[in-house]
């Protein structure tokens, strides 16, 4: 069969037309599920665990990266989310240790000053148990500690899944 132009751009307008079947809530942990422990670092260099915000009231954890174009965009919907929520939920981020420092994560929070409480994924228990496609991964868990919400990217609409844990 021979292809002709006509037959290639008619098949390259064509995928391009599809649906997308993968969208941000499709990567990652699954939503519905308990929220997994993971062990993680503190900045000052003591061992933690996620497990310590499942169940106790809702819970954003965003995964991130100094170096993430994506992360910085989603940082400004991160700051309004913690003024407006932070009494009432609690924001967890954990920085991956693609490429990163606990000294230059820490540096970065401290010059940005960044709400929420800060982690460090020392050997990538945590990207692996919350199965993280990427730097800026969203995973929200409500109040029993079930993964309600998950997005990925710069634009992501905080402020409508944080009203739903709420409620």
């Amino acid at each position: 069969m021979k292809i002709t132009l006509a037959t290639a751009t008619a098949a390259a307008l064509l995928t391009l037309a599809a649906p997308r079947t993968s969208r941000a809530q499709d990567l990652g942990i699954t939503v519905g599920t308990h929220a997994p422990a993971a062990s993680v670092t503190t900045l000052a260099g003591a061992r933690a665990n996620l497990s310590q915000f499942v169940g106790k009231g809702p819970a954003l954890v965003e995964f991130w990266a100094t170096w993430c174009p994506n992360c910085k965009e989603l940082e400004p919907t991160m700051d309004r989310a913690a003024a407006k929520y932070g009494s009432r939920v609690r924001f967890v981020r954990v920085a991956v240790n693609v490429n990163e420092k606990p000294a230059l994560v820490k540096a970065y929070v401290a010059k940005y000053k960044l709400p929420g409480e800060h982690f460090y994924d020392t050997d990538g228990a945590a990207t692996d148990a919350y199965d993280v496609p990427a730097t800026s991964y969203v995973v929200l868990l409500d109040r029993a500690g079930k993964v309600v919400y998950t997005g990925l990217g710069g634009k992501q609409d905080l402020d409508a899944a944080i009203q739903k844990v709420l409620r």
